[in-house]
């Protein structure tokens, strides 16, 4: 009897079967065909992070199913800076609250959204505005994501698929914002709609559940209601929508425009 070869846990070149054709499978095909079915199988595993929570939670929305991401638009945020005052966090506060993060002033906690003071030394110009994810078109964490976690939908938003995310950080460090952060404690008191998981990267979702549902994101809804209206969330691709009629009356800039990522957020006054 042949004893049974211990397998290596790597990706060995398999022979290719002869049909009478030039037919070959190379060895790197067959490696990905058996990391292709190893994803198959973890993403079919649902992980239970608390109480009601678990990792596939973006894959469903109060949205009906026939609202999927689609192409024919493009979710965008314009942030006016001559009216967000540095004494204003409400958009922080609403983020925080709704996707269930804390952050307590160490390096490594979260920050979906942060305030920053930009100013140009030559001149003492200077402006408070928040900063997360630019969910650029040409987003270099996506690029960089050797496993496929990090993503962008249809509609131009920019997520984290935590069944595949392995915690290597290159998005982090692909990232010029700084708008991704990695989870290295245990987590509590999460939300159904926003899960998080240790060990894993994460960063503004634009609040996912609440667009699929025909909602603002939490950070406008919250500026416009406790702080001082300088946020306008909506479709890039609609010209008769809000957002776009204000791009085209009022100069807007992208941030690190210099990179040509064609960022999803653009800011008014700088």
């Amino acid at each position: 009897m042949n004893p049974v070869k211990p397998h290596s846990g790597r990706c060995e070149a398999q022979a290719a079967p002869s049909f009478g054709m030039h037919n070959s499978v190379l060895p790197e095909v067959a490696c990905d065909q058996d990391r292709r079915r190893f994803l198959g199988i973890a993403g079919a595993v649902t992980l239970a992070l608390a109480p009601g929570v678990s990792l596939i939670a973006y894959a469903h929305s109060d949205a009906p199913k026939s609202d999927a991401a689609s192409a024919k638009r493009r979710w965008g945020l314009l942030i006016d800076t001559t009216k967000c005052k540095p004494s204003c966090t409400a958009c922080v506060t609403a983020c925080s609250s709704y996707n269930g993060w804390k952050n307590e002033g160490r390096p490594t906690d979260p920050q979906w959204i942060r305030k920053v003071q930009v100013s140009d030394p030559s001149t003492g110009f200077s402006r408070s505005v928040p900063v997360m994810c630019q969910h650029c078109a040409n987003a270099p964490c996506v690029e960089v994501c050797p496993t496929g976690a990090s993503f962008k939908r249809a509609d131009g938003i920019v997520l984290v698929d935590r069944h595949i995310c392995i915690g290597c950080r290159f998005c982090m460090m692909a990232c010029p914002y700084k708008a991704r952060s990695f989870v290295s404690e245990n987590l509590s008191g999460q939300k159904p709609w926003a899960p998080r998981g240790k060990g894993t990267v994460e960063g503004c979702t634009l609040c996912v559940p609440r667009v699929d549902a025909g909602k603002v994101p939490a950070c406008v809804e919250a500026c416009a209601r406790d702080g001082n209206g300088a946020m306008t969330f909506g479709d890039l691709s609609d010209a008769a929508s809000a957002i776009r009629r204000a791009l085209a009356h009022h100069p807007a800039v992208q941030l690190r425009a210099d990179l040509m990522l064609d960022t999803g957020v653009r800011y008014e006054g700088l």
